[in-house]
């Protein structure tokens, strides 16, 4: 423990950081079709997140550098690297959790949560699918709970911009509307995926992220 410690510090001191790495799936990346194909799956995966990986470690070695110089202006010009690829990062991370090859229904947290900010599921499943399906160009629909208020609310995002980073909200469920997340299959009917993707949502992973932050 000592030693573990030492390590520690060490790093610490020398301003070293462990690289982000792209998380392993929980499910083959055959095991969403037929909603989400094995190709979309593995496009989606093994290089688009992988990118934002790679970039968001590039961004952070830049800054750390930046940082030890005390290059101000440096600093400020990476933010939008470290915006886009990280929130990138973050986003398809929570993505990933959120989908469930297993048929899965909502928690007593959440159904209780979604009825009171929302009056029903359907109604909440309405407006969120309203919100993603109107993002313009790219970005995500999300549900997010708001600490302040208790409530459940719906926001989108444009790009890859971090929900709670945006908007405050702590994010329970994205659902991904840039086009390399479903045009292979749906085309340009952004609609018809919304539609199907909340198939395979993992109210399991929704339910806990609810409980976590509340």
């Amino acid at each position: 423990m000592i030693g573990a410690r030492k390590i520690l510090a060490d790093s610490l001191r020398q301003g070293v950081r462990a690289k982000h790495t792209l998380p392993e799936l929980a499910y083959g990346y055959e095991a969403l079709e037929p909603i989400i194909s094995r190709d979309i799956m593995m496009l989606h995966h093994q290089k688009h997140h992988q990118t934002y990986v790679t970039n968001l470690n590039a961004a952070e070695e830049k800054l750390q550098a930046a940082i030890s110089k005390n290059d101000t202006s440096q600093i400020i010009a990476l933010a939008p690297a470290l915006k886009f690829n990280g929130g990138g990062h973050i986003n398809h991370t929570i993505f990933w959790q959120n989908l469930s090859p297993k048929s899965t229904t909502p928690g007593p947290k959440i159904t209780e949560a979604i009825n009171k900010s929302f009056g029903s599921f359907d109604k909440m499943k309405e407006l969120l699918t309203a919100a993603s399906v109107g993002v313009q160009g790219s970005g995500w629909g999300w549900l997010g709970y708001d600490k302040v208020s208790g409530q459940i609310k719906i926001a989108a995002c444009a790009n890859q911009d971090p929900l709670q980073a945006t908007t405050g909200l702590v994010p329970l469920l994205g659902i991904d509307v840039w086009e390399h997340a479903y045009y292979l299959q749906y085309k340009n009917v952004r609609a018809d995926y919304v539609k199907a993707i909340f198939e395979i949502i993992n109210w399991n992973d929704v339910e806990e992220r609810l409980k976590k932050a509340s």
